[in-house]
Order: C-alpha cells, then structure tokens, then sequence
C-alpha cells in the first residue's frame, strides 16, 4: 500500500523549484516539484502577448443576433465582447481571479434589438480588457470589466466588491484577511479581491500592493483621457516578472535563472516582497545549459509526445483538434493488480494524475474528452473521477468536469485564454498539411492508372497511338514497375498508348502530372493543396 502511495508522491515532502531560461529570442519557464516537470511555460518576444492587456478602442460594429460586439483595439482582428460583459457589474468580477466565482443563472441578460445601439453608436469609444488571446481565425475576447492583478490583491476598479480567493479555506484565516480588507485605504468604487498569495502576508505587504496597484489605475486613467483610441492603455509584465509576482509563493524553495540581467532585474522585483523572497533567487551560472542540468529538456520531450507512459506500464494518447481534446486511456503492459477490475482501476487513477498534469504542461483548454479503460464497478468510476478533481485543484485554470458516463467516458472543460503549447510551437506539416497521413502507394497507382485511362479515351480514335509520359514521385515509381507492370501494359494495349514514366525527387507523393511525350502539352496534373 505505502508503495503504492509513494509511486504518486503522497506522504513525502515536496522541493519545488522554478527553473528561469531567458534568452533572446524565447523565455521559458519550468516548475519542477521533487525533480518532476509540472508547469512550463514559453514567451517569444517576437509574438505579442495581449491577455490582461486593457485598450481604449471603438465600436466597429454591433450584432444584436449574435449579442456581441466587435472593437477596433489596434490589431489585425476586431476584438470580441458580449453585450452582458460590455456594462461593467459588481457581480460578473467575482469570476475575475484565483476561482472567485458568481453564481450563474443559467442564462445572460438579453438585449433587445437597438438597445446597444443606444448606449454605444458606432465609432464609441470603450476600455476594455482582454480576456482571451487570439486563437486560430478568432480575434481576442475582452470584457469591460477591468482587474489589474498585483502581488497580493487583484484591483478592480468600478467595483465596490470586497472578498477573499476561495482557495484560502482556513476560516481564521479568511476572518484576519477581511478585516485587514475593510482597513485598506482605497478610494470608492474600487473593488479588490486577495490573492491566494496574500495568506499569512502582513496588512504592511497589502498597503504596499494597494498603493503600487493604485499609481497603476493612475496611469490608465491618465491614458483614457488623454490618449485616442485605438491604444493600449496597460500591459502585462513579461513572463519572468509575472513569474515572481503570481509563482513564488511559501512553498517555492527557490528560482533559478541563467541571465545575469533578468536575475539583478527580478531580485529587485523579489525585494519588494520580502528579504526571504530576494534571497530564493539564484544565478545559474553552469557550463551545461540550464534546462539540460536540471534535466527539464529530456522530461519536456517526453511530456509534448502524442502517447505518453505512464510508471505503471500503461499509456495515454493526445490527439488535438480543432475543436476539442481527445485523451484515450490505455492498460499497455501494466500487469499488477490482483484482478483485471483492479488492474484497470490502478491504471485509470494514475493516468487521471497524469492527465492533470499534462494539461498544465501542454496548457490545452476547451472541451477535452477522455476514454478511461471500461471499470464495471461504479465505486471505481466515482474513485477516479474524484482522483481527476483533486488532480486539477493546483491548476490555475478554471476547470468543469462531469462523472464518468455509462460509456467509460469523462467529458470536462478547461479555460482557454491563449494558444496551447503545441499550437504555439508547432505548424502543419508543409508535405501532409496536418493530416500526419499521405495516400499509400497503392491508392496513387490506383489513381494515375484511372487517369492514364481517361486521356486515352479521349483520343482512342486518332489513327496514331498517343505517346504519354507520366511524371511521378519516386516512391510511387517504384510501386508502378515492380508490382503494376501488367496493368501498364494492359492499358496500353486497351487504349493504343505508349506510356513512359519519370521520376521526379522534388514531386509530392500524392502528385503526378500526364504530358503528351511529343508535345509537351500538359493533359492531366494532380498538384497536392
């Protein structure tokens, strides 16, 4: 049992450390726990990070059937808002951070047709904040509901709304953190919500935040009065100051870095938090590359591969789409457990661990389906979906998941806010486009063959035999005169053709073009799209 136990960490001290790569042309960011890979994180310069980006921007259209808007932020694609998130309200911030969430019914308001016409003609100006990075063909989503997030508190200006993260469940706790809430000097209609971070910090820690998050709203204020829209009014730090503000909490033993210039930088950064948080701060300064000595890169190109081992012998297969997540459990060669329901069980906990952490890894959101091997007894099901839920309670995205069905299927959502990592990283295949599959060789004899046929057909009754040469890629040439032959010849006889093959290396393999050998004349290409 205890072995068991010990195969998922549980009863033993956890070192969790922050490994810093900075260079150039990409940051990355990897959170490890007791040497295990469990966050990563990537920024590139190049490619602009726009979510927690507040805009001054204008209306350029309303749809009343959509119940949406679209707004000129000063990027290539209008940004997306409904008309509900367009009225800042008290209650839709309680959603804004750290799993603070309000109570839903079911339905947003609707608006009549014309109504926001009313409150924002076409060419109105708005602040908005992004809430959503664009994805794929979309634009980003934003919200007129603003919250600036700082060390200890997230500021929410409009908003009168006082509360505490619901991820601070200690109720003493909870108590203390109002009532130094309620002593903060803050001006009307500003909203603050303690972070997770803020349990246990001093009220000195949260009159420091309040002042720095207040000289921020000043700026944006400033902005809005004076600036014209399109703008950007505020933006988010880069990805290694957010490191220290939102990561480096009480259980983080330390951060390590390899650039001399981000580690001066963020010991400053760290220093206004507390002198234990400036002293966790460490400089790489090793011959091996960073992510090589703390072995992040040989556990990163595991972590991103479509099927992914789990210790037990069993596996899980990642296939992305478009539209959702499929996540297919699978037993392998798992061979314990005293009987075929426990084996299934032992390997269906594990891979529900696993999954959790592959989300955080590959930061995949949407709707994510998962296949858990068929368990007959309802106890096990319930066991594993409760594994998954306690799983997913260190991700800082917000999470739904439903029962295991009838069918052994388990169907949750996770928030989507940017690009996922593979997204991010990788693009289709130039030769397959993203299929990961091409035509067999057999299929494009099939094919060059019904073609070869159709050019003849059209000229069977000349008096002369047409001389044809067919262009082909070498695999396929390859096919054509070992295992077709006869069929060529065949053809040939059929229609009174003379056929000649060439191979071209630089053709696609599901290519082929059809000339006239005596012409030139082009009588049939199939070029791959």
């Amino acid at each position: 049992m205890w072995e068991y136990l010990r195969m998922f960490g549980i009863g033993k001290k956890i070192k969790k450390e922050i490994i810093i790569n900075a260079e150039s042309l990409e940051t990355r960011v990897a959170v490890m726990e007791n040497g295990d890979l469990e966050e990563f994180y990537i920024e590139r310069p190049s490619e602009e990070r726009v979510v927690g980006s507040i805009f001054k921007g204008k209306i350029q259209n309303l749809e009343d059937g959509l119940q949406a808007a679209f707004i000129d932020i000063g990027m290539k694609k209008n940004a997306f808002v409904h008309y509900w998130d367009m009225i800042p309200e008290d209650a839709a911030r309680l959603e804004a951070e750290e799993g603070i969430q309000r109570p839903r019914s079911g339905r947003q308001k609707k608006f009549a047709p014309g109504e926001m016409s009313k409150r924002f003609p076409i060419g109105s100006e708005i602040v908005v904040q992004v809430t959503k990075g664009a994805i794929g063909t979309k634009g980003p989503r934003v919200t007129a509901n603003l919250s600036i997030p700082g060390r200890y508190l997230v500021m929410m200006p409009g908003s009168n709304l006082k509360g505490v993260s619901r991820k601070v469940e200690d109720a003493k706790e909870r108590t203390r953190l109002k009532k130094v809430l309620a002593r903060l000097p803050v001006p009307d209609r500003i909203g603050l919500i303690v972070r997770t971070a803020g349990a246990g910090a001093r009220k000195v820690s949260f009159v420091r935040d309040v002042r720095a998050l207040l000289e921020v709203w000043k700026d944006i204020e400033q902005g809005m009065k004076e600036k014209p829209a399109p703008c950007r009014l505020y933006e988010e730090p880069d990805l290694v100051e957010r490191v220290v503000r939102d990561s480096l909490t009480e259980d983080v033993d330390r951060i390590v870095i390899d650039s001399r210039e981000d580690y001066e930088r963020i010991k400053q950064v760290a220093s206004r938090i507390s002198r234990r948080a400036k002293n966790l701060i460490k400089l790489y300064e090793g011959d091996a590359a960073i992510f090589e000595h703390f072995k992040v890169d040989r556990q990163l190109e595991s972590a991103f591969r479509r099927k992914v081992w789990l210790k037990s012998g069993g596996y899980i297969v990642f296939d992305e789409t478009e539209a959702l997540v499929a996540i297919d459990v699978n037993t392998g060669r798992h061979k314990g457990g005293s009987s075929q329901e426990e084996s299934i069980f032992q390997v269906n906990t594990e891979a529900a661990e696993e999954i959790a952490r592959q989300l955080r890894l590959r930061n995949v959101g949407g709707l994510v389906v998962i296949d858990f091997i068929d368990m007959k007894q309802r106890r096990n099901q319930n066991s594993v979906y409760k594994a998954l839920k306690e799983a997913l309670k260190p991700d800082k995205a917000r999470t739904n998941v439903l029962p295991i069905s009838q069918l052994g299927i388990l169907e949750m959502t996770r928030q989507r806010v940017e690009e996922s990592i593979h997204s991010s990283t990788y693009v289709d295949c130039p030769y397959c486009k993203g299929r990961g599959k091409v035509k067999s060789t057999l299929s494009m004899s099939v094919e060059i063959q019904r073609h070869i046929a159709e050019v003849m057909r059209r000229t069977k009754h000349e008096k002369e035999a047409l001389p044809i040469k067919v262009i082909v890629n070498p695999v396929v040439m390859d096919r054509l005169r070992k295992e077709d032959e006869a069929e060529l010849i065949e053809l040939e006889q059929k229609y009174r053709g003379r056929l000649t093959f060439v191979s071209d290396a630089g053709m696609h393999m599901e290519e082929f073009t059809i000339v006239h050998a005596g012409t030139g004349e082009e009588l049939y290409s199939a070029v791959e799209k």
